[in-house]
């Protein structure tokens, strides 16, 4: 039901131009944001062919299956579900036909009124999966056919009823592109050009411009509606507010370090929160090491900054997926163990200063303390380049239950003795806030203070409902 997902959109006027094999590659770029299914649609002739299947975009399509996806304009998905329902029926794009036309849907976000919205319309239509981007397929075809096809007017009609988080891509038999950001921007989508081709790409990060040799214009502003066709390109904002209210967890953990977002690069900001964590709470050890790879740049700052040496202690298995993105606690603790291994020779009878993003459950934390412990480490001082979260995410993060959150049930000591370490000290929040470099009011931090951007209208059901279908 919820996603924390990755979309591109490409449209270009010329055939000839291998544009499904651009989405393709951008969608690599993307595979940081989701590792469960992937999904190409492309708009052939008057039609739109799609394909979609679980798993990695690498193991999804081949030569073949890109070979045979012939057209100019294209949407691309890549899913990471918050549920434990990874099912094909859930993958992206989603294909839509009407009387008089189609069109294909990628979607990255979460619906704070999807539970209202299902029911409203329950009666009009047969939902047939678990996620809101049905619900949001749906209202789309409804106000297209409303609107004689008017697919501009019918996306102002769809912002004006959706709340909560969302970035979307979408394309049509007529030719158009579309992308559409929420009004608080909480997801980031940008646009690029791609100029000798006379090309045009709307994605989640910039990184997927790059991988394709486009050159990135700016970040689709909050409200905004984009549509590309064979004239040009037009923008209009639908909703104006005072505040934004972007995810700072993209920032700390969820972004590739290479994007920039906001015309700031994330890399730079996880370098300045170890450099912050170094000033604000230093302490002797013979090397700072970092947990790859979520850690090593905010590790890298508070080396530098402390000079203290950095030492890659610890070894990843790069054919493990991340751990945070595996939905189901047993899945996620498995990881650890195969993902991580130390290299002893260099941290046996050291004393470290053990660098992450962020502590959500506790599980990785304790398990790699306990990996480093077994290979002789002496003492261990983790530091966090986030600060405590301690509040459910009811816009796509996966951490949407309080009670799963280890900040928000044990203060500072208990969790430094259960998850084993020597010293606990988190990032500030005024340090993640002067490292980002956006104010205060244009950063989402509902799980660090408890202030939501958007009202929640019932925080009970909404959980409950995000919780039915978890692992």
């Amino acid at each position: 039901m919820n996603e924390e997902c990755g979309v591109i959109g490409i449209h270009c006027p010329e055939n000839g131009h291998d544009i499904s094999r651009k989405i393709f590659f951008g969608l690599i770029s993307l595979q940081h944001r989701g590792q469960e299914s992937a999904g190409i649609s492309m708009k052939s002739n008057q039609h739109i062919r799609g394909y979609k299947a679980q798993g990695l975009v690498y193991n999804v399509f081949n030569n073949q299956i890109l070979s045979g996806m012939i057209g100019r304009i294209g949407v691309g998905h890549v899913r990471y579900s918050t549920t434990s329902l990874s099912s094909i029926e859930n993958a992206q794009p989603f294909n839509f036909q009407m009387p008089k036309g189609e069109f294909s849907l990628a979607y990255n976000g979460t619906l704070t009124n999807f539970i209202k919205l299902q029911k409203k319309y329950s009666s009009d239509y047969d939902f047939k999966t678990s996620t809101d981007t049905e619900v949001i397929v749906y209202l789309l075809s409804k106000y297209i056919q409303e609107t004689g096809y008017d697919y501009f007017e019918a996306i102002k009609k769809l912002m004006n009823e959706l709340q909560g988080s969302f970035a979307i891509t979408i394309i049509n038999d007529k030719g158009e592109l579309f992308g559409l950001r929420d009004p608080l921007g909480f997801k980031p989508l940008c646009i690029g050009r791609i100029e000798d081709i006379n090309t045009t790409v709307i994605a989640s990060e910039s990184v997927a411009l790059d991988i394709i040799k486009a050159d990135l214009i700016r970040e689709i502003k909050p409200g905004e509606i984009i549509m590309v066709n064979d004239e040009g390109i037009y923008s209009k904002i639908i909703n104006i507010h005072d505040k934004k209210a972007f995810c700072m967890f993209e920032y700390v953990y969820f972004a590739r370090p290479d994007s920039i977002i906001d015309k700031i690069t994330v890399y730079d900001v996880r370098e300045d929160l170890g450099a912050h964590l170094a000033r604000a709470h230093p302490v002797d050890a013979d090397f700072v090491v970092p947990i790859p790879d979520s850690g090593r740049t905010a590790a890298a700052g508070y080396s530098a900054e402390s000079g203290i040496p950095l030492c890659e202690g610890l070894m990843k298995n790069r054919y493990v997926h991340r751990t945070f993105i595996m939905p189901g606690q047993e899945k996620r603790e498995i990881s650890v163990r195969m993902k991580l291994n130390t290299v002893k020779s260099k941290i046996k009878g050291k004393d470290v200063i053990l660098v992450d993003d962020s502590i959500v459950r506790s599980t990785t934390a304790r398990n790699i303390i306990a990996i480093l412990k077994r290979s002789g480490v002496n003492k261990i001082h983790f530091r966090v380049s986030c600060p405590p979260i301690v509040n459910s995410c009811y816009m796509g993060i996966d951490f949407p239950s309080s009670r799963q959150l280890i900040a928000a049930t044990h203060n500072l000591d208990e969790i430094r003795r259960k998850i084993g370490a020597n010293t606990l000290e988190y990032q500030s929040l005024n340090g993640l806030i002067d490292s980002i470099g956006l104010g205060k009011n244009e950063l989402c931090l509902a799980c660090l203070t408890g202030k939501y951007p958007i009202q929640i209208a019932d925080k009970k059901a909404l959980e409950n409902q995000l919780n039915i279908n978890r692992t």
